[in-house]
């Protein structure tokens, strides 16, 4: 996967597409960081994640920049994330995490809300890159809440 970021990184410098660059030489630089923190290569989990966490940090920004009425920075950030969801699997649907999270709920048999940090740590792992984890989030504490 560092490997196709490399290639496109090339490619977004031999055609000159200075935004697709930046995008690229900052997610090059998170995964370096990435690489820094846990000390070794990256698998391509790790790639995922960080992938990940950068949309969603654009995401959340998108949001803040929409209250103040600022649509050319919205756009930018809905660029950037476009070329960063390019490399991110096809996330799952409401159906396949309803689904996934009732799996996951019959194998730990919670009891309380204080089941909540076992569950999401399983979920984390299964579903974590191909699923959006504040809206598995969700769900979990609603079908906590109704026990």
């Amino acid at each position: 996967m560092i490997e196709q970021i490399n290639n496109d990184l090339k490619e977004a410098m031999k055609t000159q597409d200075k935004f697709a660059l930046s995008v690229l030489r900052m997610l090059k630089s998170a995964l370096q960081l990435e690489k820094i923190s846990l000390k070794r290569e990256l698998l391509d989990q790790d790639v995922l994640m960080v992938i990940k966490k950068n949309v969603k940090q654009r995401k959340d920004s998108i949001a803040e920049y929409e209250k103040y009425g600022k649509t050319e920075e919205m756009e930018n950030l809905e660029k950037e994330i476009q070329i960063l969801q390019k490399y991110l699997p096809e996330e799952l649907t409401e159906e396949q995490i309803d689904a996934k999270i009732l799996e996951v709920f019959e194998s730990v048999n919670p009891t309380s809300m204080k089941d909540m940090g076992p569950i999401m740590k399983t979920l984390t792992e299964q579903i974590g890159t191909v699923a959006d984890m504040s809206l598995v989030s969700k769900k979990v504490k609603e079908k906590l809440m109704n026990l």
